[in-house]
């Protein structure tokens, strides 16, 4: 069966980022649900009948968050209810199907299709019911032939050949498919309106924002979205966010079909309350914490290296929390790296915490744990590694000085520098200590005092 947007942000927000998701976006690509020019048009009314479209109601749906990650950032439709085809229709842009060909490969490489469906209503509104999640249906002052023409393209995007999309977490998603769709009938009205006025955020900012309550998740996908994710957007961008677009058109005012000015929206109503808190309105300060994490990392880094020379419990211990950060460091290194150059996730391009999560630190997986359990060979790269992994979160800090490089980045770089800064200082304690210290010292033959032979 077919399954919403929603659910697939968390799969996106948990692998792609961690990453995941973003969370990522990607340009925008022409695709079937673009279709071709011939998009129906509303027909002249005819003298002494009814003006068609005179009969439909038209309602943009917002639905807010919900508990889960991948409900946090809302969803949108349009409803039309039509009492002479006696339907109430909630167009969404957000379907996908696991079934998919080459699902898993589409998403790896950002390149996923999605479809337009028309749902009923009686089936949406007790999904967000049961989900305690607010719906709210905003009333559209459109003139019938408005009406007709969104109704007649809903419908003609909705048909097989038409109703796939290119997605894009941020530049082309359901939201921004909706907004598109009212654009085109108001005659460019909301992009005029839109498109040269910044909103004083970034698709970070709001990403940042939103995922705030759930720390892992937060942190993964703030740090999987590269230097794309921090431009100045516009409040047309914006709109990826339903709660934008829902804002937007209760701003707007519009010509009725006699000439007069009148507002956009003639009416709103919630159809399914929620108890919810309101959503954040600004991200949280998360800097501190994490450089309290990564400080107390480098500090046990530091803490087990001195008692290595006389404590087993101590190397194990350091071996394997060496061994476990190195591993998230250069794995998630690994991850950015691979969305940038093998995939078509451009919000994750030029991603500046590369320099905190360095594919480089895998070499330390092996070398740090082997040189902690007393391995002399260990002992020269691994401090060499440490120094180099050093130095690029260091270089990645001074960037930030840079101009061109202002990607917001700060809690990487509060959990990483003083991590990797004390790994290295450890690795160096413990390159030091006699062969004897990281190791059990050799037996000594019992009569000639000579070490006795390993046999």
């Amino acid at each position: 069966m077919p399954y919403p947007l929603s659910t697939l942000r968390a799969v996106l927000a948990r692998v792609f980022p961690a990453l995941a998701l973003g969370a990522a976006a990607l340009l925008p690509v022409p695709a079937a649900a673009q279709g071709p020019a011939s998009v129906p048009t509303a027909a002249a009314p005819t003298p002494g009948r009814i003006e068609p479209g005179a009969e439909l109601t038209v309602y943009l749906l917002t639905m807010g968050q919900g508990d889960e990650v991948w409900e946090k950032f809302g969803h949108n439709a349009i409803w039309i209810h039509d009492p002479v085809r006696g339907t109430d229709q909630a167009y969404n842009y957000g379907m996908f199907d696991f079934r998919q060909e080459n699902f898993v490969l589409r998403f790896v490489q950002g390149r996923m299709l999605y479809w337009m469906q028309g749902i009923p209503m009686d089936w949406t509104l007790p999904v967000y019911q049961r989900g305690n999640r607010s719906v709210t249906a905003q009333e559209l002052n459109l003139t019938p032939r408005q009406r007709a023409e969104l109704r007649d393209f809903l419908e003609w995007n909705e048909s097989p050949e038409n109703r796939f999309y290119r997605y894009d977490y941020y530049r082309d998603n359901c939201s921004t498919r909706v907004r598109d769709a009212l654009d085109r009938v108001l005659g460019g009205r909301i992009r005029a309106e839109t498109q040269a006025v910044p909103s004083g955020s970034s698709y970070r900012w709001h990403t940042d924002r939103l995922t705030a309550d759930d720390v892992p998740i937060y942190a993964a996908i703030t740090m999987g979205l590269g230097e794309p994710a921090d431009r100045p957007i516009s409040r047309w961008e914006e709109m990826f966010l339903p709660e934008k677009l829902h804002d937007q058109v209760a701003r707007m005012r519009v010509r009725d079909a006699a000439g007069r000015e009148v507002p956009l929206v003639a009416s709103e109503r919630v159809l399914v309350p929620s108890a919810r808190e309101p959503e954040r309105q600004a991200p949280p300060r998360r800097i501190p914490g994490f450089l309290l994490a990564g400080l107390a990392l480098g500090s046990a880094f530091l803490l087990l290296a001195r008692g290595a020379a006389r404590s087993r419990a101590a190397r194990y211990g350091f071996a394997g929390l060496a061994a476990l950060w190195t591993l998230f460091v250069g794995s998630g290194g690994v991850i950015l790296a691979g969305l940038w150059l093998f995939t078509d996730h451009q919000i994750a391009y030029r991603n500046e915490n590369l320099f905190q999560l360095d594919p480089v630190a895998l070499a330390l997986v092996l070398l740090a744990p082997a040189l902690a359990m007393g391995a002399r060979w260990a002992a020269r790269p691994a401090v060499a590694v440490s120094r180099i992994v050093v130095a690029l979160a260091v270089l990645g800090l001074v960037a930030q000085v840079l101009p061109g490089l202002d990607q917001g980045n700060g809690i990487a770089i509060a959990l990483a520098l003083p991590a990797h800064l004390g790994l290295a200082l450890a690795l160096r304690r413990l390159a030091a200590l006699p062969p004897s210290a990281g190791e059990a010292a050799p037996a000594r033959h019992p009569a000639r005092g000579r070490p006795a032979p390993v046999r």
